[in-house]
Formats: structure tokens, sequence, C-alpha cells
């Protein structure tokens, strides 16, 4: 099942985001569940993150995004799971 994460960081919090991005990028790549990923732009800042999950369940999912190095930094204002089709 595909989830779309899409988080937002809290104001203020670049330094938080750049100082854990090398770790964040690591478990994107080492958990062999991110279908497709990138930072959400603001005023031409990094400000938050779409991930797509490609796993079993929602639970999965939940467990992906509690893990995630960015999540544990307390980098994220909100995160939203939503399934998520792909049509293109």
């Amino acid at each position: 099942m595909l989830i779309a994460l899409i988080a937002r960081d809290k104001t203020g919090a670049l330094q938080i985001r750049k100082d854990t991005r090398e770790a964040h990028l690591a478990y994107l790549q080492s958990t062999g569940v991110v279908s497709q990923a990138g930072p959400l732009i603001v005023d031409g800042d990094m400000a938050g993150s779409l991930v797509i999950l490609d796993v079993a369940d929602m639970a999965a999912a939940e467990d992906w995004a509690a893990n995630d190095p960015y999540a544990k930094a307390g980098l994220f204002d909100s995160v939203e799971l939503i399934e998520w089709k792909k049509v293109i």
C-alpha cells in the first residue's frame, strides 16, 4: 500500500533539518520502503517533507514515521499519513 507522508517543519527549525539531514537520508535509503521523497519548499527554503512509502499497512507507515531521524529530532510541527494511489 502506498502512503503519502506530509510533514511540515516547526517554525525556525531549519537548522535542525540541516543538522539531521544526513541521518534522515541514510534512513530513507536503508529502510527499503521509500518510493519517492523530497523536501517541501517555502520561500526558497526547505520547510517540510513529502515521502511516498510502499508499506504493508498504515501501522508500518506510522512506525516508519516515528523512527525517522527528523521526527526523533523534533523537526516537525505536523505529520500526516494518507493512503495514496499512483496514477502517473
